[in-house]
């Protein structure tokens, strides 16, 4: 992820052809202003800050001048932007501002040839982009045809003549494209939000695109949260953060929730490559995402560059027919400040691996264990978005309108969280079309504004109307006396969901050391549906009944920055509104519907602290009473597995993190990293989905306390050979509370949730090995999840309780990049699962074995 630190860089050079090497041109003379602070507004100094020194030019190569050109002596000056790596290597050269008759070609390669410090952040080495102009400039003397000396292709001239000398070269600061110019540091955006007071993960996914890995197992990796998918690509997957689960975290897609922009199929199935970094808050949320999360949430964050033009692809093939497909491409035509972004995907995959189960006994009758492939699990999905509008007008920093459109099917195996009872025909599917407008400008005085509209159209469709029994084995071994796999009476349903979000941000810095923040979001989500099968009236008469929810969220945040950014320390309060407006079938046979509303008002407020004892180390503090108002899928209904429950009420809880980071990059032994981290969640109200009857719902666990702590540790050796990572969680999720649905397991810790987790990684990388600025590496990646009880550890015998054992799970990832600037193509083979260990989701549904997966990406 690429995020933008400006800094005033006057980077020229000159290419002449009276012999004098080109020379750059006030690159030491670089003055370093703050980034820039959420909200649009420059912060100060001290606000967050870190001290960044741009590029500096050691070794410059003189370009050729062009032979047309001189011979019509042409001049000109074209503008570069360069990559330029932590070891001073220009590892990509795109032309910028293009001015034709051979200088762009000559200047790039001059460019590609020459060499840089490289930037550093706090002393440490970083890669870098920054915009460098190369000139091309005449000798006032040069006759119109040089000696024939010069045309062998030296790229020299012939010296002037005697008694003439060549002309001066410019000295810093007089370069004639000497206006400030952008810099762009990697993970400068990433970093800045580490360094901040809020309690906050940063990802940042370079490394991962480039990788097999999916959305679900780049997060998995990290220290707190878990992701058990259900099966294969596509199937539902758990996510949990710190014991807190699906909807209690909340997700989004560049601060718009997940749902609303386009993803309708989960956070685990979001391509990586269409992201550039994973924003994690842990139990703390900021105000401007407008949210009413319980136990954090999950920001996802596309490429927000908006300059030049930029493509790029990668094409995904797996074990079990599996393909993953991205493209995206984006364009700036500077002058008038039109902006233009596409991007799509489409995956598939069939899941047919092998699966451990019990099917009857041909002649006995009896159970007997078999292995068997899923026959009925695949999955299809594409989408696409389109981004128009204007970038950095006087009128607006930001006005863009997207539309985008989602489409996918899934077959169902088996019932969520069992894997019994094979299906052999029941599907479902998702379409979400929709649009958001997006209006940023500053307004002067240090006021920001940031505003977003939002419309979503979902349709979900659920078809069960097979008369078969099939075995595992794909097979109808006999007729059912009603259609219905799943349940009985059949079902073909299809339901409508509209969605409208709202969102303001308005953010005020009257001081360098303060600033305010007001947070407005409304969300609105209606829901209806039809049942398409005459003979199930009692279906079609309860689709067709009204549900709404309409939600509310207003927050305002001071921050306060002082002690020369040594304290920073960030107070909100939150207010949480919502309106359920619903019908609901009445007992009887009369087909009445009685009205069930309700309205609920809640208060939040929460802090958070970073105190920096040195540039190495620095502790946080965090709280926040946080509500989660419930979401429409636990209300209503999925329409299709889970089952409504009108009578949910807000979930609340205290939560708390304290944690310290030791962060030495720069020493003679190599970057060290050190987190720890302590958290408690203390929950009233908890919702969790009880599927222990053929018919899964959302219900309330009166209370329950999650308390743990997690560490993170990691180094990289001088030169970036080798580094090794590693991260432990340990956390203690118990009920609490003697009152309320399974008021018996008082002290017990809660089901389906690992308690201990541990992930750990070793990478071996070599540089220039087959060409200049290739990267080979060879990857290992481990995780091990301890055992635990699928139910309560009180209920029932000991010999029966449903156990998941410890799992250790493996892969290796073999990963060569080329970088031939403008271009950077990749190249991967991976094995997932690597000694085909026994692997499950949180309830013992058995995932795929050892995968073998490549992919290839290209960038330009």
């Amino acid at each position: 992820m690429l995020a933008f630190l400006l800094l005033g860089v006057q980077a020229t050079a000159r290419a002449q052809e009276g012999g004098t090497p080109g020379r750059a041109g006030g690159d030491r003379d670089a003055s370093v202003r703050a980034p820039a602070a959420p909200g649009g507004e420059r912060s100060s100094p001290g606000a967050g800050s870190r001290h960044v020194e741009p590029p500096q030019l050691l070794e410059l190569a003189e370009a050729e001048y062009p032979h047309e050109a001189r011979a019509a002596r042409r001049e000109g000056d074209v503008v570069l932007k360069l990559l330029i790596d932590a070891a001073g290597r220009v590892a990509e050269a795109e032309v910028a501002r293009p001015v034709g008759h051979g200088f762009d070609e000559a200047a790039r390669a001059a460019a590609l040839r020459s060499r840089f410090a490289p930037a550093r952040r706090d002393g440490v080495p970083v890669a870098a982009r920054i915009l460098y102009s190369y000139e091309f400039r005449l000798p006032e003397e040069l006759p119109a045809e040089p000696p024939s000396s010069a045309e062998g292709g030296t790229g020299v001239a012939a010296t002037p003549p005697a008694g003439t000398a060549p002309p001066p070269a410019k000295g810093p600061g007089q370069a004639p494209s000497a206006a400030p110019v952008e810099v762009t540091v990697r993970g400068a955006e990433a970093e800045r939000l580490r360094q901040s007071a809020q309690a906050i993960t940063v990802i940042e996914t370079e490394d991962a695109q480039r990788r097999t890995a999916d959305m679900g197992e780049v997060l998995a990796r990290t220290a707190g949260i878990s992701v058990r998918r259900s099966a294969g690509l596509g199937s539902w997957a758990r996510f949990s953060l710190n014991g807190l689960t699906e909807d209690q975290i909340r997700f989004f897609l560049d601060g718009v929730p997940l749902a609303l922009a386009g993803y309708p199929f989960g956070i685990s199935n979001v391509p990586v490559n269409l992201i550039e970094r994973i924003e994690i808050y842990r139990g703390v949320v900021p105000v401007r995402f407008g949210a009413d999360a319980l136990g954090g949430a999950i920001n996802l964050v596309t490429d927000p560059d908006v300059r030049g033009t930029h493509g790029a692809a990668s094409y995904e093939i797996g074990s079990y027919d599996t393909h993953r497909l991205t493209l995206s491409a984006r364009h700036l035509h500077e002058p008038s400040g039109f902006f233009a972004r596409v991007g799509g995907f489409f995956d598939h995959a069939k899941n047919d691996y092998p699966v451990d189960v019990m099917v009857a006994d041909e002649r006995t009758g009896r159970l007997r264990p078999a292995r068997a492939y899923r026959f009925h699990d695949a999955y299809r999905a594409a989408g696409g978005s389109a981004e128009l509008g204007f970038v950095n007008r006087p009128w607006a920093r930001r006005l863009l309108l997207r539309a985008f459109v989602t489409d996918g099917d899934k077959d169902q195996q088996h019932q969520q969280g069992h894997m019994d009872i094979p299906y052999g025909e029941v599907t479902s599917g998702e379409l979400s079309p929709g649009a958001t407008l997006q209006y940023a400008q500053r307004l002067g005085r240090g006021v920001a504004l940031d505003a977003l509209l939002g419309y979503t159209l979902g349709r979900g469709t659920f078809l069960d109307v097979s008369d078969c029994v099939y075995d595992w084995f794909g097979r109808c071994v006999r007729k059912r006396t009603r259609p219905g796999e799943e349940q009985s009476p059949p079902r073909d349903q299809v339901f409508w969901d509209h969605s409208g979000l709202g969102r303001l941000n308005l953010r005020y810095r009257p001081h360098p050391e303060h600033a305010l923040q007001l947070s407005l979001s409304p969300t609105f989500v209606s829901r209806t549906g039809e049942e398409r099968r005459p003979d199930n009236p009692q279906a079609r008469a309860r689709l067709s009944a009204e549900h709404s929810l309409f939600t509310w969220v207003f927050g305002v945040e001071h921050q306060l920055n002082v002690l020369d950014d040594r304290l920073e320390n960030s107070f909100f309060v939150k207010e949480y509104v919502q309106m359920l407006r619903a019908k609901e079938r009445l007992p009887g046979l009369d087909g009445r519907f009685g009205r069930r509303d309700r309205d609920t008002h809640r208060v939040g407020v929460g802090d958070g602290l970073r105190y920096r004892f040195s540039e190495w180390l620095y502790a946080k503090a965090s709280y926040e009473w946080a509500t989660r108002l419930p979401r429409p899928d636990e209300v209503f209904g999925d329409g299709a597995m889970i089952v409504a429950n009108l009578g949910l009420s807000p979930e609340t809880s205290h939560n708390g993190n304290l944690g310290f980071t030791i962060d030495a990059r720069d020493t003679s032994s190599g970057a060290w990293r050190l987190d720890a981290n302590g958290f408690l969640r203390a929950i009233d109200r908890l919702i969790v989905l009880d599927n222990h009857t053929q018919s899964a719902t959302y219900v309330h666990v009166t209370g329950a306390r999650s308390l743990g702590i997690e560490a993170v540790a990691g180094w990289t050796s001088p030169g970036e050979y080798i580094a090794l990572d590693g991260n432990i969680t340990y956390e203690d999720f118990r009920k609490t509370s003697d009152e309320g649905n399974f008021a018996g397991s008082e002290g017990e810790r809660m089901p389906n949730r690992p308690w201990l987790v541990a992930n750990g990684s070793a990478r071996v990388q070599l540089q220039e090995l087959f060409a200049p600025r290739d990267t080979i590496s060879l990857t290992w990646d481990t995780r091990y999840v301890h055992e635990f009880y699928v139910g309560w550890a009180n209920v029932g015998l000991l010999e029966s309780k449903a156990k998941l054992p410890s799992q250790l799970l493996h892969s290796l990832a073999l990963t060569y990049v080329v970088r031939d600037a403008p271009r950077v193509v990749s190249f991967t083979l991976e094995a997932h699962n690597l000694t085909d260990e026994w692997a499950s989701d949180f309830y013992g549904v058995q995932r795929p074995g050892r995968t073998l997966s490549s992919k290839a990406t290209l960038e330009m």
